[in-house]
């Protein structure tokens, strides 16, 4: 067995996430009455106060759902697109060829707090006080700060105290150092943030729709957004490039934009639907591999074996590729997913797979998209090592580290579900403004400035993120869903997860601590954009035979600590019963069932 857990079963409902008090906060909506959606929109506000270090209020969000009432599937689409003044040629003009990492500039409208809002107009039953509540108290009174969070503060201290003082105020100590691991933090100014919205709402009446709109308005045209233009017109502050800028966020991109709701991207696989953002995210890359794995005999492979992470390895090589080279917001680029699906494709694609580690990348060639996948191939960056901002540690390097995510999953004695990625907006990432006590998303950072690709930068668009919720119907019906922080790994630990549940009948717990791998050989989506041609990252618990043959068939394998890769969470309805699990990775995500 890979687990001495159980998988939690019960009748009523479940929660998981990546913290503990996020979980119970959602569960404790549920026990009050409330349906899967209201118990994800306490739980992801918790989670913006919680790991501010994988998530803010001025983040990013998808999310798949499941309503029992329409008996359909929806994505909601909390992804902010660039600003009106960012184009290609600002970014020439400011001589820069990758958009920083961190700082303003990489601002685009922060989608999380409205994509939330927007859940829980159209299918919540709270009011927007009582789920906004848990949140607003641990911002007020003190949450326990998380190693990862603490340990994120210290390694960006230096950069706060010399050039971020917005942000020193908020996570330094008194004494201008790091709080430590474990100890009560607060951050009273969101605190203040979040009261002001209530205010608005209490402002509009008791209709709990009035209230919720109310809401939104104040943060797309009211205070919220008046302070993220000042700050972003008046703030000119270090980030990554080794120079001060400002940010092109202004009032107007916020006013302009609400988070919406699409058609889930969908792709059968082993008797189950499988179902995906659009291509604006990288979930579709997702179902390119399920759709090349068909032609493996999967299930006599040993999940432990070198045969079962060469060919999973290979397959998620070559979907990556594909996303590098295809995937962009649909409203501006022609994506060819109904190419990039197909059975025939698949099968051509994972015919090229042989006994040997591919280490050169390797998109399709779909007629008509040539020059395109040429373009894709030439943009530098990736694994070249003099890539802008590369070298020596500086100051403004100290906040290169990027933040990471945070993933939920709800389901309900009624049948409604809910996978959700909340991103972006961290504490370490990006200057925290002022006025409002949270940082702003850097998710411009995904877009290329070289121009004829799909994720070109464009004033309006979306950038192609790596959040990647999953919703997986059998029968027609809502099973499981679940989904995984990570960045380019979350539709590579993902995969791995369903065939071992699905065809070699680990339950959810065992399959999410079942060891895990994932490839480095794609270049990375965020600053600097290097890659590792051929690496491959396992978990020190498979097999020294496993490690062994894959370093013998070319992959450049790095062993990581045992229970360090992935971050796994799932929930899921079945007889009767629903179910859930949470990796025990990093030693802070819980699952609930009752």
């Amino acid at each position: 067995m890979f687990t001495t857990r159980p998988e939690l079963r019960g009748t009523f409902g479940a929660v998981a996430s990546t913290h503990w008090i996020a979980s119970q906060v959602g569960m404790a909506r549920l026990e009050a009455g409330g349906n899967a959606f209201d118990a994800a929109v306490a739980a992801g506000f918790v989670l913006q106060v919680v790991e501010p270090h994988l998530n803010g209020p001025g983040g990013d969000m998808p999310a798949v759902i499941w309503s029992a009432a329409e008996g359909r599937a929806r994505v909601l689409c909390a992804q902010g697109p660039a600003p009106a003044a960012a184009t290609p040629e600002v970014f020439a003009d400011l001589g820069l060829d990758l958009i920083p990492g961190t700082g303003l500039l990489a601002a685009v409208v922060p989608g999380a707090t409205d994509g939330w809002l927007t859940m829980l107009a159209d299918y919540g039953t709270a009011d927007i006080a009582d789920v906004l509540a848990p949140a607003m108290a641990y911002a007020r009174d003190g949450f326990p700060l998380l190693a990862g969070a603490a340990a994120a503060i210290e390694t960006a201290a230096p950069l706060f105290r010399e050039h971020w003082p917005t942000s020193a105020s908020i996570w330094l100590t008194a004494g201008g150092g790091a709080p430590a691991a474990g100890s009560l933090v607060r951050n009273p100014t969101l605190a203040v943030t979040w009261r002001r919205l209530l205010d608005a709402a209490d402002a509009a009446g008791t209709d709990r729709l009035e209230r919720i709109e109310a809401v939104r308005r104040a943060w797309r045209e009211g205070f919220v957004a008046e302070a993220i233009d000042r700050f972003c017109r008046e703030a000119e502050l270090l980030d990554v490039s080794g120079r001060a800028h400002r940010g092109l966020l202004t009032g107007d991109d916020m006013a302009r934009w609400r988070a919406t709701w699409e058609e889930p991207v969908a792709r059968d696989f082993r008797g189950v639907s499988v179902l995906k953002t659009g291509p604006w995210g990288q979930g579709p890359a997702l179902l390119q591999q399920l759709a090349m794995l068909e032609t493996f005999d999967l299930e006599a492979m040993d999940p432990q074996g070198p045969d079962f992470v060469h060919v999973l390895a290979e397959v998620a090589k070559m979907a990556l590729a594909d996303r590098d080279a295809y995937y962009g917001d649909p409203d501006f680029a022609e994506v060819p997913l109904d190419r990039l699906l197909s059975a025939t494709y698949a099968a051509e694609r994972a015919a090229t797979i042989g006994e040997r580690a591919s280490t050169t990348l390797d998109p399709g060639r779909l007629a008509g998209f040539e020059d395109q996948v040429d373009r894709a191939l030439a943009v530098k960056g990736a694994e070249d090592p003099t890539a802008a901002g590369a070298g020596e540690p500086t100051m403004a390097h100290l906040g290169e580290k990027r933040g990471d995510t945070v993933h939920l999953d709800v389901v309900d004695r009624w049948g409604n579900m809910v996978s959700a990625t909340p991103s972006g907006g961290w504490l370490q990432s990006s200057p925290a403004i002022p006025d409002l006590g949270f940082a702003l998303t850097t998710r411009a950072q995904m877009f290329r400035l070289e121009p004829g690709l799909p994720a070109t930068l464009a004033a309006g668009k979306r950038p192609r993120t790596t959040l990647t919720p999953s919703l997986i119907l059998r029968d027609g019906e809502p099973w499981i869903a679940c989904g995984t922080p990570g960045g380019d790994q979350q539709d590579q630990w993902q995969p791995i997860f369903l065939v071992r549940h699905l065809l070699h009948g680990l339950d959810l717990q065992a399959a999410i601590d079942a060891p895990l791998f994932h490839t480095t050989h794609v270049p990375s989506s965020f600053w600097p954009r290097q890659g590792q041609p051929g690496g491959l990252t396992i978990e020190g618990r498979f097999p020294d035979a496993t490690i062994g043959a894959l370093r013998e068939r070319g992959h450049g394998v790095t062993v990581a600590d045992d229970w360090s890769v992935g971050r796994l969470t799932a929930v899921a309805r079945e007889g009767g019963m629903v179910k859930a699990a949470a990796t025990p990775r990093l030693m802070q995500a819980y699952a609930v069932a009752r």
